[in-house]
């Protein structure tokens, strides 16, 4: 045998004993995986999953909304450390492409009061013996880059600094996985979980996540319990709302992809807590029903939430038999109840449970009315409207005999508004989501009561009715309810800019700054929903929110800035003439006072000074009505009874001297 030879088989022979042991190294070797999942460290508010993290963050970075959100400060502040990743990932992404598909996993945590961290984890499979990517770090840095390493519990985590924003990337490698974060308590906790994994072996999460499915871009995982927490990032305090989803319910699933029509689409499966003793539960086991409430709710409705089930009464049943469980808990409520029902010698069932039908709704919306106020209102559908005006008649009755209640109903337009005064009463019924329906007044519109605090409310739905200004009536509304089953348990709708007005207009003079500012990056989501359905012992889930540029929202002209809207009765110093218009000078304004009840109605200028002051009784007009200059000088007076001018009638100029007098 030639030298030749015997070197070119020895070559040979060590080529195939490369082979042997890739093959062995690479599919028979004994494998100790873990998956992603089990390093998530178990504080995560969010966890988004991706099998093709390259593929898919390109496919973001060249969507529309993204590219207008990140123009956005506050936007880009948020993904700030995605950025950060993607800066030393991108341009040497064909490295990552060469290992094949890769999932990826990112977190969202609370690391501490008002301060979000973002936890990443990168299967490298059996990739990562190789021990590859440890080596390979120095060539995706740059001289901005130094690289440091250190031990913590067995596992070597390095550290990139980032000379310019000298903030510091951590990473480590924890057998088949690449966990990276800006937060080292985030890659320690993980690290310390390994052997006792939390969000990957909870029982609903993994109910949760095998429903929720894998053939879109994205999954999006929630867990409920830290919601609250996350939403103090945003406010110091977090709606009734935020509170019930966090108290309530457990986890959410969503797999998720972006439709070539700007819409986002997600679809998932939520869980609840087995100790949930409220009106959840009972929910989940009631059935469904369709959403008829659109047909009375204002077209410029911010939020809408509707609660569907087969009927009420079995919703109720429902819910009494799971507060038996606990028999402490369900002792409380019947005390509260039986005090209900023994002071105003009412039957809670009979008079109250018995004629509400399939739906009760929550509505905040942009009075007609009034401005600077959330007006918020309930609306129980009726199975039987006349049964419920005879039990609601009953209930008024008992209020006015057996409490110092007395109020007269008042009619608005042919509708008759009443006063139902029961501390507590719906919050018994309906839990915290309702407990501002304190005090509330009440009227009745085709097969649905309306109640709310405040009697301009009712005045401003009984308006949009009248005018069939409804959401049955949008087609904005209508083409996006198309995307959801028309019977649920749970449906929410978000009419972005109307929200947006009245966000403003009850914002302080720094938010209210900031909300001006971001306005295009608030309204360009003009339409959100979320759905919840039963299934089995869970909630099948749909999200869906809409994307439009802020240019083609505000030329539908939905969108009004409150700055471009007129008082409804002038309020400022600058803003009062100081010569009447003797034509029109007995022609005062109308006014609507919050409290019908009360005895005199009052308005005042922004400086503080007196505007208006006329008697009340109720709720109409009665009695002296005087109207001043900003400086207080006398400028209108006569006398009203029951809402109609009366008597004489008398007008001054700001020098106090009389121009006008009439007789009505």
């Amino acid at each position: 045998m030639t030298v030749k030879k015997k070197i070119f088989l020895s070559l040979f022979a060590v080529f195939i004993a490369c082979i042997a042991y890739g093959v062995y190294f690479f599919y028979l070797a004994p494998s100790a995986n873990l998956q992603s999942i089990y390093l998530i460290p178990k504080d995560a508010v969010f966890v988004v999953e991706t099998q093709k993290p390259v593929d898919n963050w390109d496919k973001i970075r060249e969507s529309e909304a993204w590219n207008h959100l990140q123009k956005n400060d506050y936007f880009f502040e948020l993904t700030e450390s995605i950025h950060k990743m993607d800066t030393i990932f991108h341009n040497k992404k064909k490295l990552f492409q060469l290992f094949g598909t890769r999932s990826l996993f990112f977190s969202v945590h609370m690391y501490k009061p008002k301060e979000y961290g973002i936890f990443y984890v990168i299967d490298l499979k059996r990739i990562a013996k190789l021990k590859l990517l440890r080596s390979y770090l120095n060539t995706l840095l740059d001289d901005t880059y130094s690289l440091s390493r250190r031990e913590y519990h067995g596992n070597e985590i390095i550290e990139l600094y980032d000379k310019e924003s000298r903030e510091t990337l951590y990473l480590s490698f924890v057998k088949n996985q690449l966990i990276a974060s800006y937060v080292h308590t985030l890659i320690e906790a993980s690290i310390d979980q390994v052997g006792e994994p939390f969000i990957g072996r909870n029982l609903d999460f993994i109910e949760v996540k095998k429903k929720t499915g894998y053939d879109d871009m994205f999954r999006l995982y929630l867990q409920h319990d830290y919601l609250d927490d996350y939403a103090h990032y945003f406010t110091n305090e977090p709606t009734a709302l935020i509170q019930t989803l966090s108290e309530n319910f457990l986890f959410s699933g969503f797999s998720f992809d972006l439709a070539s029509n700007n819409t986002m689409i997600a679809k998932g499966y939520t869980s609840i807590s087995e100790g949930n003793l409220g009106y959840l539960k009972a929910l989940q086991q009631s059935g469904t029903s369709k959403r008829s409430i659109p047909t009375i709710a204002p077209k410029r409705t911010a939020l809408y939430m509707s609660f569907g089930f087969d009927s009420f009464t079995e919703l109720y049943t429902n819910f009494l038999q799971i507060q038996q469980k606990n028999p402490e808990v369900f002792k409380a409520y019947e005390a509260q109840q039986q005090s209900i029902e023994k002071l105003l010698k009412i039957d809670v069932k009979e008079n109250f449970v018995s004629w509400i039908g399939d739906e009760i709704a929550v509505l905040q919306i942009q009075s007609s009315i009034t401005r600077g106020k959330n007006d918020m209102a309930m609306i129980l559908k009726a199975a039987d409207i006349e049964k419920a005006k005879t039990n609601l008649a009953f209930i008024q009755k008992q209020l006015k005999k057996r409490t110092p209640v007395k109020f007269k109903s008042i009619n608005y337009k042919d509708y008759p508004i009443n006063f139902m005064a029961i501390k507590g009463f719906f919050k018994l019924f309906f839990g915290n989501l309702f407990k501002s329906f304190d005090k509330p007044y009440y009227t009745i519109i085709d097969d649905f009561v309306v109640f709310s605090d405040k009697p301009n409310t009712l005045k401003s739905i009984i308006d949009t009715y009248i005018a069939k200004e409804t959401l049955q009536n949008s087609e904005d509304f209508q083409h996006f309810n198309g995307n959801f089953k028309s019977a649920s348990s749970l449906f929410a709708y978000i009419n972005m800019p109307v929200l947006y007005e009245n966000m403003l207009s009850i914002a302080d003079k720094t938010t209210k700054k900031q909300i001006l500012k971001n306005k295009d990056f608030i309204i360009c989501f003009p339409q959100i929903g979320f759905q919840l359905t039963p299934s089995n012992d869970l909630f099948k889930s749909k999200f869906v929110v809409d994307y439009q540029s802020a240019a083609i929202v505000k030329s539908k002209e939905q969108f009004k800035d409150l700055r471009l809207f007129g008082p409804l009765l002038p309020t400022t110093a600058g803003s009062m003439p100081n010569v009447l218009d003797v034509k029109d000078v007995f022609d005062v304004a109308q006014v609507y006072p919050d409290d019908l009840n009360a005895d005199v109605y009052k308005k005042s200028y922004n400086s503080g000074a007196k505007h208006v002051e006329v008697g009340l009784k109720d709720g109409l007009k009665h009695g002296r009505y005087n109207e001043y200059y900003p400086d207080g000088t006398l400028k209108i007076k006569g006398r009203y009874r029951k809402d109609k001018q009366v008597g004489v009638w008398r007008a001054y100029n700001a020098k106090g001297e009389q121009i006008e007098r009439k007789r009505f």
